[in-house]
């Protein structure tokens, strides 16, 4: 049976990993062995902090429409609560924008809102 020789498949893994690993700091980016260490745990942060972008979006449109909403003498979910039973249909991300760029539409909104609540 004829012997098996890797080199190939192994130096293109090894350009693969060197390839990803440009721009890390020492040898990180110089030595095999430390930048596939780097690169397995960057992607791993990578994936990890997709998810936690999304979190923190809806984090950030929270706090913007409960800072809008206190001039009105109402709080967060007092303010959601009356939107569903208005059943305006909008979400976080439009309200927080409507709350920083168009102020008077966002006052509209919250004017229906205040309506169905009393």
């Amino acid at each position: 049976m004829a012997r098996v020789k890797t080199s190939v498949p192994s130096h293109k893994r090894k350009k693969k990993i060197m390839k990803l690993a440009k721009g890390y700091r020492g040898s990180r980016s110089r030595s095999y062995r430390r930048a596939n260490e780097q690169v397995l745990h960057s992607l791993a942060y990578a994936y990890r902090d997709r998810k936690n972008r999304k979190r923190d979006f809806r984090k950030w449109w929270i706090i913007r429409i409960n800072a809008a909403i206190h001039p009105y003498g109402l709080n967060y979910s007092q303010f959601m609560g009356a939107l569903r039973k208005a059943g305006i249909k909008i979400d976080r991300k439009q309200l927080a924008y409507l709350s920083v760029n168009q102020p008077d539409a966002f006052a509209e909104i919250v004017r229906l809102t205040q309506e169905v609540n009393q």
